[in-house]
């Protein structure tokens, strides 16, 4: 199970990182028409994004990039911006346990288990996807609101799309659609795991009875006096 589940664990967080990108988040936001929740220019609407996203990532988490000498996110915003990036934090502390996890998995002599293991992982991985992915189909509002009270302290995410930055920086489609695209990534990368797990499961299954048989020849000479 511990081994299934830090499977799940890696592979959400890899699906995550592309989607820290400059490129998507551009991209992202001008499907979501973010230039003109803000009236930014183009140019300043980069600056703004690409100096919280470094923020983010990389730290120190101020999060008090200015457009014209006037501070794009506000105490209450930066506040909330610097939960996210706990909430990334440990996100990615959990996923590098994981992979300690899968390393110390990975030295077992038993590499049918090892490899079953990490197939149900994926698969369940998939299936917890898909029903959230549902879910979010007919009530992402619901779904996003629920997220909020377990991930972040009441009340810090209630801002006005018409006058908090934050969220004319970041609209609600660019959250829907980037979900959307992060559970897409998912099922690729889990599809691709079971896949790869199942094939090494069935390899290491076959050689099993190989081992077997060629011990029990062994044994069988030496109890006949022959050399082993």
């Amino acid at each position: 199970l511990l081994t299934a589940i830090a499977v799940a664990l890696v592979i959400v967080a890899v699906s995550i990182v592309p989607f820290l990108s400059p490129q998507w988040v551009a991209f992202a936001q001008e499907r979501a028409e973010a230039a003109a929740w803000t009236g930014f220019t183009p140019e300043d609407l980069r600056t703004a994004t690409n100096a919280i996203l470094a923020d983010l990532v990389f730290g120190p988490p101020d999060f008090d990039v200015e457009i014209g000498g006037v501070p794009v996110l506000n105490e209450r915003e930066q506040g909330h911006m610097r939960d996210v990036r706990t909430v990334f934090a440990g996100l990615f502390a959990a996923a590098v346990l994981a992979v300690v996890v899968l390393l110390v998995a990975s030295r077992r002599r038993d590499r049918v288990r090892l490899w079953r293991s990490v197939r149900r992982g994926a698969i369940g991985l998939i299936i917890g996807t898909i029903v959230v992915g549902v879910i979010g189909l007919v009530a992402f509002d619901q779904l996003f609101e629920l997220f909020h009270r377990i991930c972040f302290p009441a009340g810090s995410c209630l801002f006005d799309p018409a006058t908090d930055r934050l969220v004319q920086l970041f609209p609600f489609r660019f959250w829907e659609e980037s979900a959307m695209a992060v559970g897409a990534v998912i099922i690729v990368l889990s599809l691709l795991t079971a896949w790869v797990a199942g094939r090494r499961g069935r390899v290491a299954a076959a050689a099993v009875p190989a081992v077997d048989d060629g011990a029990a020849r062994a044994h069988e000479t030496v109890e006949a006096g022959e050399p082993a």
